[in-house]
C-alpha cells in the first residue's frame, strides 16, 4: 500500500520471449504517476511502451589474423609516433606563432600544444637558445606558449635553457616556481641536468622551491643509479648543501633557522646522495643546545639515507 505522502509510484512490466537461447522479443511498459496533492487525488499520469524484436542472426565471422598484424598489446598511457624526420628551429618558432593564432580553449590548441611539447626534444641546446630569442612574445592573452612546454619537454636541453632563463631573470617568479617544481617529474634526469642546476642553489635569491626541486631531481635520479654518490654533479650539489649545515648546524643568528630547516629538508630531499652527510646530521640531532625543531629536521633528514648509515650516526655508540 502506498502512503498518502508518496508523489511518485512507478510500475515497470516487462515480457521477454526466448527461443533456443536466444532473445526473441522484448515488450516493456512503464507507468509513472506523479500525484502533487495526495488528498485530492489530483496529478498526472505517464506510460511508455517500448519493444525490441531479433530481426535476423547473422553467421559467426572467422577471425581475419592477417589484419592483426599491425596490432599490439600496449598500456594506456599517451602514445605519440616518433618523429623520423629532422625539426628545425624556424618549424617550431612557426608552431609557436600558430599557437598564438588558435583559440585558447579548441582542439587545435591542445594538439599543437602537445605537437610543440614533442618537437621541443629534437632540437639542441643552441637551437633552443636561437629559438628562444625569436618566440620569446607573450600572446594576446599574455601567454607565453614557449614557457608552459618547456617543464613537460624534459630534456637535458630544455633544462639547461629553464636554468639560463631563471638566472637570467626573463620569466616572472610564477613561472620560475613552476620550473622548480617540474624538476621532479623528469622521467630520465642526467647528471648535465644537475650540473646545470647547482649553481642556483649559491645564489642569495634562492627559494625554496629551487632547494627542494633540485633535491627532488637528485633523488629520482639516484632511484635510477644505485651509485650515485660518486656521480661529480650530484657531489657538487650535496657539497654546497654541506657548507650551508657547517658541521654541526650551529646557528648564528635567529633569522637563519628557517633556512638551515630548509636545508635539511632539501638534504632529506635528496635521498642516496646525502649519505656523506650524515655525520653532519648526527651532530645536529646529537647537540642539546640546538634548537628543537632543528634537531628533529635533522633527524627527518635521514629518512632516505640507507639503515645501516642512519643507525649509526643516530645512535650514541656502545648502546
Amino acid at each position: 500500500s502506498q502512503s498518502e505522502q508518496q508523489i511518485l509510484s512507478s510500475q515497470l512490466e516487462c515480457v521477454q520471449s526466448i527461443k533456443d537461447g536466444v532473445l526473441e522479443e522484448a515488450r516493456c511498459t512503464e507507468s509513472d504517476r506523479v500525484t502533487l496533492f495526495p488528498q485530492q487525488g489530483r496529478g498526472a499520469e505517464t506510460q511508455t511502451q517500448a519493444a525490441l524484436k531479433l530481426l535476423q542472426v547473422e553467421t559467426e565471422t572467422l577471425y581475419n589474423k592477417g589484419a592483426s598484424e599491425d596490432l599490439y598489446v600496449t598500456n594506456i598511457l599517451y602514445e605519440r609516433e616518433v618523429t623520423k624526420r629532422e625539426v628545425t628551429g624556424a618549424e617550431v618558432t612557426e608552431l609557436v606563432w600558430k599557437l598564438c593564432l588558435a583559440h585558447s580553449a579548441s582542439y587545435e590548441t591542445a594538439d599543437l600544444f602537445m605537437t610543440l611539447v614533442f618537437e621541443l626534444r629534437h632540437l639542441s641546446l643552441e637551437a633552443l637558445r636561437a629559438l628562444w630569442q625569436r618566440s620569446s612574445f607573450k600572446c594576446r592573452d599574455n601567454w607565453q606558449p614557449l614557457i608552459d612546454a618547456l617543464p613537460s619537454c624534459a630534456t637535458e636541453a630544455c633544462v639547461v635553457l629553464m636554468k639560463d632563463l631563471i638566472a637570467s631573470g626573463e620569466v616572472e617568479e610564477d613561472k620560475v616556481e613552476y620550473f622548480f617544481w617540474s624538476f621532479a617529474f623528469i622521467p630520465n634526469p642526467t647528471p648535465g641536468m644537475i650540473e646545470s642546476l647547482a649553481p642556483l642553489l649559491k645564489s642569495p635569491r634562492a627559494s625554496q622551491s629551487c632547494f627542494l626541486g633540485v633535491t627532488a631531481l637528485i633523488h629520482r635520479f639516484c632511484s635510477a643509479h644505485s651509485s650515485c654518490d660518486i656521480v661529480p654533479a650530484v657531489q657538487s650539489v650535496m657539497r654546497i648543501l654541506g657548507k650551508f649545515l657547517g658541521g654541526n648546524c650551529t646557528v648564528q643568528e635567529s633569522e637563519h633557522l628557517s633556512e638551515l630547516q630548509l636545508v635539511l629538508k632539501a638534504i632529506g630531499n635528496a635521498g642516496l646522495a646525502a649519505a656523506a652527510l650524515a655525520p653532519a646530521l648526527g651532530s645536529c640531532a646529537a647537540l642539546r643546545s640546538h634548537p628543537m625543531e632543528i634537531r628533529l629536521a635533522a633527524i627527518q633528514a635521514f629518512r632516505r639515507i640507507p639503515c645501516s648509515v642512519r643507525v649509526s650516526h643516530l645512535l650514541p655508540q656502545g648502546t
